[in-house]
This record gives structure tokens, C-alpha cells and sequence, in this order.
């Protein structure tokens, strides 16, 4: 039976962990919950495709799935033997291969032959591995999870009670624990909470093992979780796997479980009755209770947490990087025409031959990074100011300054045919901007209002723009829709007879 074909994402962090981190094949199977058939198999087609780590430059997801899946297997003419039903017969006393495929090929005469059918039995019970039995070597694991109860911070403004989550991490074999409040289980709150766990630990572990909560496992799978885009990131940057837990089996996790429960009974319950009025107040108090636990002797165990952490667990933890990982957020967007992809009301260059494809956009506090097929193709820095444009000058094409140039006189000639004072506020417009992109958006904004209303009331309403002074967008719609008071019906009086008029009153 053929192989499962990974995806290309997955056969980059198959290729990380092996020659990055150095993990055995059994380990890399277990970070990504997929057989340890697959990995070599993977590994496999990287050799036959003559590729080696790191990857060369310029290497896209669509080149490297090319490469190591040239052509799709052929799947065989022959109905394949129900090899779950083989597996639980051949458990029986007595009953042997041979025996299994003659029946077989009662049931399928043109069914394959008898060393045929050992090697797709072969193939298959081999992708049925027992479970890998974990053990906690000092420095290796780390469980995280959430508590399930929550602490509480007083609003001082408003006297509302707000719940805070408790995050709690453990190494697994010290049982040091780590602990610390934050609003939300958000994936900022969650990925945060991490890399203070780190610095608080002095070091890295080779493996996080976290439970499937959405913030970390976008898709929970026990043969190919989807982790979320950041936390994977979060995971390179700090060169370690991460190890999803099987969904409802707590005993992966078992570590984390029972530090969890202490954190609940040890701190807790033991801050139920005080009144925070700060997260960072909270946070104090677990700070303290946090250490208070780590000291606290074992009942059946030489030492406590912090002195079997000082003795094994510090001196294997890795060293953490020069910087800390900063939290980003993905979203994927289209190039417009103008070769700029829209990002919150912000408007950022990419190469202009990739104008109408979608690509992936990270996000972080100061800075924006754009890619197409996992190659990065810009990198600007985070604009505060809604509706800018940040341009690269080598985004454009040849020529292209040019051509908006022209764009602008083809705007302006439209606008004459409507009338004088809409080509005087579209001039205003061509002469009133940096950017010639933001330019040609907000002129053809303006000419498109003569499709919604009409080109008479444009051009009053441009009329009347100037005299104010104020020649956008919004203002001009403002004015169509409002007309001015002296464009309502008059209320004048007609004249007649009875009026008596001023000479009467003399």
C-alpha cells in the first residue's frame, strides 16, 4: 500500500527536525503524529531527488513537490485483501499467511499472488506501530496546559469581577512547574506564556508536549494535526518540536495533569479569598506560591522540584536565542492591480508580476512580511496611519511612473466632459498626493459618483467643494446627498391684491 503523500509544509519540518535538531526517526514521527514508515519514506524521496538540508535558495513548495513526487504510484489492478481482518486472523492459534491468501483467492481469483500479498501486508503492518512509550529524559519535554479553574482581578473602575487564565507548565522530569496568569487563551496569550516559561527556566526543551487547544492545534488528528501557522513559528525559532497530545488520552500528558491539580490546590485555592486589582498584582502572588511549590519537598522522592531542576534539568535545557520570539499573526490576501495587498485599511508594495495571486502576509507589532509559495518577497515596516501606502520602488514595473501619468491625464479628461469644477477638484487631486497609486483610487472614486447620482449633481456638488475648500471623496458625497439650502423649493410669497405693503404702515 502506498505511502500517505505529505504535504510540502510538513516535509520542510520533517527535514528541520532531522538535521536541525537531530531527532531520531521514531522521535520526528512522534512530533508530527504520523507513522515512522512516512518519515522515511520521506526521507527517502530526498535522497533520490539528490536534495540536502538546507534546502537551496529559490527552492518553492511547488519545485520541491515536483521533485520528490515526479509521477503519482500506479495502484494495483488487483482488489487488495482486507489486511485489518489478515492482522486480527493471524492473532488466532493456528492460522498462517498461506492459509489466508488461499482464501483470498477463492473469494478474488484474479487477486495477486502469495508474495505479493506478504509484501502489502508487510507494507501495512508496518505503519501500525505500537505506541511510543514516553519517558522524560532531564531537559527533554516540557507539558503545558491551562488550569481549569480561573483566578479572579477586580476591575477598580467598575467593580466588575474578571476571570484570568492560569497557564501552567512542567518539565517532565523535575516536575519544575511554572505558572502565570493571562486574560485569554488567545494564541498571543498562549504563545507569550511560553516564552516567559522559558525565560523563567533559563533554557529551552527539545519538545513541547500541549494539549489541542485551538490557540496551538488549529486541527486535532492523531496521524497529521495542523498546528497554528504561529505556534509552528514560535517552535523554529526556538529549534524544538512540538508533540500534540492524542485528543481525550490525559496520560500523555499525565505531568502536566497533576501540575495542574497542584497549581489548582496549591494556589489557587490558597488566593481564592484575596482581591487583585491587576493581572500584574496576581501574577505577584502566584510568583510567590509558584516558588513556595518548586521548594516544597517530594513525599516519596529525594529532593523537591527545584533542586532535582538544578541538578539535571538546567544543565540539559538549551540555550534560548539572542531575542525572544516575537508573536505574529497570518492572513493570506490578493494583489491588486496597483501591486499592493490590503492589510487592515493599509496598503503594502509587492513585485509587480504578481499582481491577482494570493499570498501569505505575517504580521508582527513593527513589521510586515509578505511571501508567495514560502518565499519571502517584501518586507516593510508596520504603518500606523490608516489608508498609507508603503512602496518599494523595485516593485514597480519598467516604465510604470509613466504610465499613472497618463492614467492621470485619461482621469482628467473624463472629468472635463462632466464639467469645469470636476476637472478643477480632480487636479486638485493629481497635484495633491504623494503617491500616485492613492491618487488614482480616490479620483476614481470621485468620477464614480457620476455613475451613482448623476454628472449634474457631481458637478454642483464640486462647485461647491471648492468654495469650501474641501475637495475629498467623502465630502463630495456628503454634498450630493445633502443639498444646499438654496437648492430647496423657495418659500417666497406670490404676489397679489391683498398684500398691503409698506406704505401702508406710513
Amino acid at each position: 500500500m502506498a505511502q500517505p503523500r505529505l504535504s510540502v509544509r510538513k516535509i520542510r519540518e520533517v527535514l528541520r527536525l532531522r538535521f536541525e535538531a537531530g531527532l531520531p526517526e521514531r522521535q520526528i514521527a512522534a512530533s508530527l503524529s504520523m507513522a515512522r514508515s512516512t518519515v522515511q519514506e520521506c526521507l527517502r524521496r530526498v535522497r533520490e531527488a539528490g536534495l540536502s538540508w538546507p534546502l537551496p535558495d529559490g527552492l518553492d513548495d511547488g519545485v520541491l513537490e515536483a521533485r520528490l513526487y515526479p509521477v503519482d504510484p500506479v495502484a494495483p489492478d488487483f482488489p487488495l485483501p482486507d489486511f485489518a481482518r489478515i492482522h486480527a486472523e493471524l492473532a488466532r492459534k493456528g492460522v498462517t499467511r498461506r492459509l489466508l491468501w488461499q482464501e483470498y483467492r477463492t473469494a478474488h481469483p484474479e487477486g495477486c499472488e502469495y508474495s505479493a500479498f506478504c509484501d502489502h501486508y508487510r507494507r501495512w503492518s508496518s505503519t501500525q506501530d505500537a505506541v511510543l512509550r514516553r519517558t522524560h529524559a532531564a531537559g527533554d519535554q516540557l507539558f503545558v496546559d491551562y488550569a481549569g479553574l480561573t483566578a479572579k482581578v477586580v476591575d477598580p473602575a467598575t467593580g466588575e469581577i474578571l476571570p484570568a487564565q492560569v497557564f501552567v507548565a512542567v518539565l517532565g522530569h523535575s516536575s519544575y512547574t511554572y505558572a502565570e496568569a493571562t486574560w485569554t487563551q488567545t494564541a498571543a496569550d498562549w504563545i507569550g506564556a511560553h516564552v516567559r516559561a522559558f525565560a523563567f527556566f533559563g533554557g529551552s526543551p527539545a519538545a513541547v508536549v500541549p494539549d489541542n487547544l485551538k490557540s496551538g492545534v488549529t486541527k486535532a488528528d492523531r496521524y497529521d494535526p495542523d498546528l497554528n501557522p504561529a505556534y509552528q513559528e514560535f517552535a523554529r525559532h526556538y529549534g524544538l518540536a512540538i508533540l500534540p497530545a492524542r485528543v481525550r488520552k490525559p496520560r500523555d500528558k499525565a505531568s502536566v495533569e497533576s501540575g495542574v491539580l497542584l497549581v489548582e490546590r496549591w494556589i489557587l485555592a490558597r488566593l481564592r479569598d484575596a482581591t487583585f486589582f491587576s493581572l500584574a498584582a496576581l501574577n505577584d502572588a502566584i510568583r510567590i506560591l509558584v516558588a513556595e511549590l518548586n521548594q516544597k519537598p517530594f513525599q516519596k522522592r529525594e529532593g523537591s522540584r527545584a533542586s532535582i531542576f538544578a541538578a539535571t534539568d538546567r544543565p540539559a535545557l538549551r540555550a534560548l536565542p539572542d531575542s525572544p520570539y516575537e508573536y505574529a499573526t497570518w492572513k493570506k490576501a490578493k494583489v491588486h492591480l496597483d501591486y499592493h495587498v490590503e492589510i487592515e485599511r493599509r496598503y503594502y508594495s509587492v513585485p509587480h508580476p504578481l499582481i491577482g495571486k494570493t499570498v501569505d502576509v505575517r504580521l508582527t507589532a513593527s513589521g510586515v512580511e509578505i511571501f508567495h509559495r514560502g518565499t519571502r518577497l517584501a518586507v516593510h515596516r508596520r504603518s500606523s496611519l490608516r489608508g498609507s501606502f508603503t512602496t518599494t520602488a523595485e516593485h514597480r514595473p519598467a516604465r510604470h511612473q509613466a504610465v499613472v501619468e497618463l492614467s492621470h491625464e485619461r482621469l482628467l479628461r473624463d472629468a472635463e466632459r462632466i464639467g469645469p469644477c470636476t476637472a478643477a477638484v480632480i487636479g486638485q487631486q493629481v497635484h495633491g498626493r504623494v503617491h500616485p497609486e492613492q491618487t488614482l483610487r480616490r479620483s476614481l472614486g470621485i468620477l464614480r459618483l457620476a455613475k451613482d447620482f448623476d454628472a449634474a449633481r457631481l458637478e454642483a456638488a464640486c462647485q461647491r467643494a471648492l468654495s469650501l475648500g474641501s475637495t475629498s471623496y467623502r465630502t463630495l458625497r456628503a454634498l450630493i446627498q445633502a443639498p444646499a439650502q438654496s437648492e430647496l423649493p423657495g418659500l417666497s410669497i406670490p404676489a397679489h391684491d391683498n398684500l398691503r405693503g409698506p406704505s401702508y404702515y406710513q
